[in-house]
């Protein structure tokens, strides 16, 4: 199994590790600072550089299907590595700031909107999610996005924490995804807490360390996405 660096730290840029399995999904590592794809995240692109200088662009990050660990997808025509080469694993760290930013953001996204989420995707400029509402429980699309960026003003403190499987199963409405569960069966679940009373829910994503970090954001339109289906887009400003 591959060790995941950015599940303590996601602000980590770049790793050494080896390879510890090449197959047809990709290369695997001992060690990692990629995400793989996700809980609505997309994973990670970077490079592998070995120690005598070449560099295999890393163009998807995936969860192995066929073998165990995370899977890096090398770009068309990278070089071919092997078992045991040392490598220098480094993120597109622009982009993956970019999408730290906008998975915070759909945390306090969620937390303003009273309604189940039945889907969602994080994007480095743009993000969606999508919300079982009422009709008269859809909000306004510009007074949304002023209470987006007042919580994000007050930058709160986003910090990692975990529950048991038990304290989850006991505490069902921390659980806002209506179609998917977060995994359990190891002991613990991965929580992400922002400020004293934002928000506390399961999460497995890369996060920012403050919600000013993430900078002014849009709701650019509300969608009639079914019966009761309302999908909230938003964007950076920036």
């Amino acid at each position: 199994m591959t060790e995941e660096l950015f599940r303590e730290d996601s602000y980590l840029k770049s790793c050494e590790a080896k390879v510890v399995a090449v197959s047809e999904e990709g290369i695997v590592l001992d060690r990692t600072v990629f995400y793989p794809t996700g809980g609505g995240q997309p994973g990670d692109v970077g490079t592998l550089t070995t120690e005598d200088g070449r560099t295999v662009p890393v163009a998807d990050t995936r969860k192995g299907k066929t073998v165990a660990g995370i899977v890096h997808v090398p770009a068309d025509g990278a070089p071919a590595l092997a078992d045991g080469d040392s490598v220098t694993a480094t993120l597109d760290w622009e982009r993956r700031h970019r999408l730290m930013r906008m998975h915070t953001a759909m945390h306090i996204l969620c937390s303003l909107v009273d309604g189940g989420v039945t889907g969602g995707q994080v994007g480095d400029a743009k993000s969606r999610l999508d919300f079982n509402l009422e009709p008269e429980n859809v909000p306004d699309k510009d007074a949304l996005t002023e209470k987006l960026n007042a919580v994000i003003a007050g930058d709160h403190a986003v910090t990692i924490g975990s529950i048991t499987d038990a304290e989850l199963e006991s505490n069902p409405d921390l659980v806002r995804t209506m179609s998917v569960k977060p995994p359990t069966g190891a002991g613990t679940v991965r929580m992400i807490r922002i400020g004293d009373d934002v928000d506390y829910q399961p999460c497995g994503g890369t996060h920012v360390k403050a919600t000013a970090e993430i900078g002014r954001l849009e709701v650019t339109k509300i969608e009639n996405k079914g019966k009761q289906n309302r999908r909230i887009n938003i964007a950076l400003v920036d």
